[in-house]
């Protein structure tokens, strides 16, 4: 299924629901704006299985674009909006995009940008122009509203943070499937797991462009539900949505839980939430305490699952199988799991070491990377995404963390999500990073950055502070997984999407002592 076929059936239902103004996509509409620019990209040469990049903020128009290039049978590298220029010129010459979508929003970096891209050809610009780039609501106006003929589906080709070293792109393969019967792996699962019906409304509260809210909004979509989109997340906001549409499932990330949990408790009784059937969480380990405060507050309608953009595997579990198994992230769904040490050998029971899937049956490829692309890789034919953990007697995964986070201090192995699950439950906490900075006894001594409700006053109280933090850490944990200093920032590094780029912090620090990474 696809937009056009609800439109056929339910041609005034609204599709989008852009939540900062209401305005209303109806499937109508969105099928028409998406056939609109897939002729668009094959008058600009686009055939099935050329590139096409976009990077613009959250917007109205975000889902037809993405739906244009689906029905042109592209595949579409939706590119973060917060990267640099030099970034984003990557990006876009690394796929070989013929085709760059952007916004007003993003002009500046356009500009900058724009003798950088030479094999793009085309160049489109939403709500404004400037030299080098068309209007993109001209253009798209222009053309005609019928279908294209023999339509393949396309399919996303979406890039890594890059965290460490250049992003890169998760290449799937193209199977040239017709768009009529082009099969969509998420809209069901959402089918499946979280029961999607074409009553469904769907909050998404994220970046539009982060691969689990594009897939699962385009999913949305493939089972005739709607979609409503935040320009960006605000807790209050979020509750609010919830109650005006009477949402039934949304997809947030931890620190989003957090956000809405350090609400005052007179505004967050103030929303109706009782419409929410199902709220998936992913993209981070959530502390145990917060997700059982969630499930008290919304009842047991929170999932998780565990899984990357890469798609070579997914675990699950429902509110009922986590409180039987408290800080797991489900059970492996379609796939084996297997636990390994550094040379690859599987592991006990009950130890930690690099997670790998078999048998998911997705293949992937890191592209332009054939050297990540092994690393990935197990001798077996497993596939790792670079995560630590550890399964129980059930068989239930649990993380532990990423392995490059890992401190070793005095040779023994420390990972800082634990000390970070217990910081940011308490109530002067906002947000937390823990890593290892040099130490020359031990090697590493375990270093946290705070994010505070309240920035100390002076010297004297951030101290004061930071002993309390501490002595809080060591109430919970062993005395070598705490840290030894605390920091104080009125911001980290935070992608929207949830993801700590807790690198930026470490090589700040290392690089202060004068050492490498």
């Amino acid at each position: 299924m696809f937009p056009g076929a609800h439109a056929a059936t339910t041609p005034d239902k609204p599709a989008v629901i852009w939540a900062p103004t209401g305005e209303v996509t109806t499937y109508a509409e969105l099928d028409a704006a998406a056939n609109r620019l897939s002729r668009l990209l094959r008058s600009a040469g686009v055939q099935p299985g050329d590139h096409v990049a976009l990077c613009l903020e959250n917007h109205p128009r975000y889902l037809e674009i993405l739906w244009g290039c689906h029905y042109a049978g592209a595949i579409y590298t939706a590119i973060s909006s917060r990267l640099t220029s030099s970034e984003l010129a990557y990006i876009i010459n690394d796929c070989g995009a013929k085709v760059f979508i952007t916004s007003q929003y993003k002009a500046d970096q356009a500009r900058e940008i724009a003798d950088e891209i030479p094999a793009v050809t085309t160049r489109l610009m939403l709500d404004g122009v400037i030299d080098g780039y068309a209007s993109y609501e001209d253009a798209v106006a222009a053309q005609d509203p019928a279908p294209l003929e023999g339509r393949i589906a396309g399919t996303d080709m979406l890039y890594s943070s890059g965290t460490t070293g250049q992003p890169k792109g998760v290449a799937l393969t193209l199977k040239s499937e017709p768009l009529e019967t082009a099969p969509h792996g998420v809209a069901a699962m959402l089918q499946l797991l979280f029961g999607m019906t074409p009553d469904d409304t769907y909050l998404s509260p994220a970046p539009q462009y982060h691969a689990a809210p594009l897939r699962f909004m385009m999913g949305t979509h493939v089972s005739g539900g709607t979609v409503v989109v935040m320009d960006r997340f605000d807790a209050e906001d979020y509750l609010r949505l919830v109650e005006r549409h009477a949402i039934t499932i949304s997809q947030v990330v931890p620190t989003m839980f957090i956000r809405m949990l350090k609400l005052p408790e007179e505004v967050r009784s103030r929303y109706d939430v009782s419409s929410l059937k199902s709220v998936i969480h992913a993209a981070a380990p959530c502390p145990v305490p917060v997700k059982q405060q969630m499930i008290e507050w919304f009842g047991p309608v929170i999932h998780e699952y565990y899984a990357g953009t890469e798609g070579n595997g997914f675990v699950y579990c429902n509110s009922e199988q986590w409180l039987a198994h408290p800080g797991t992230v489900g059970l492996p769904i379609g796939c084996t799991i297997h636990i390994c040490d550094e040379d690859l050998h599987e592991v006990p029971q009950g130890e930690s070491g690099t997670i790998y899937f078999e048998g998911f049956g997705a293949t992937f490829e890191y592209h332009n990377d054939p050297e990540k692309t092994k690393k990935s890789r197990h001798p077996e034919g497993w596939t790792t995404l670079g995560d630590v953990g550890y399964l129980d007697p059930d068989g239930f995964l649990f993380l532990t963390d990423r392995k490059a986070y890992m401190i070793i201090s005095g040779g023994v192995n420390i990972y800082p999500q634990e000390a970070e699950n217990v910081l940011v439950t308490h109530p002067k906490v906002v947000d937390v990073a823990v890593f290892g900075v040099p130490n020359e006894d031990f090697g590493e001594e375990v270093k946290a950055v705070v994010q505070p409700v309240e920035m100390p006053a002076d010297e004297e109280a951030a101290a004061a502070l930071a002993a309390e933090l501490i002595t809080f850490t060591r109430s919970q944990l062993a005395d070598v997984k705490c840290p030894r200093s605390v920091d104080f920032r009125e911001e980290l590094p935070r992608h929207p999407t949830g993801k700590l780029y807790k690198r930026l912090l470490k090589d700040e620090y290392w690089a202060a002592a004068g050492r490498s990474i």
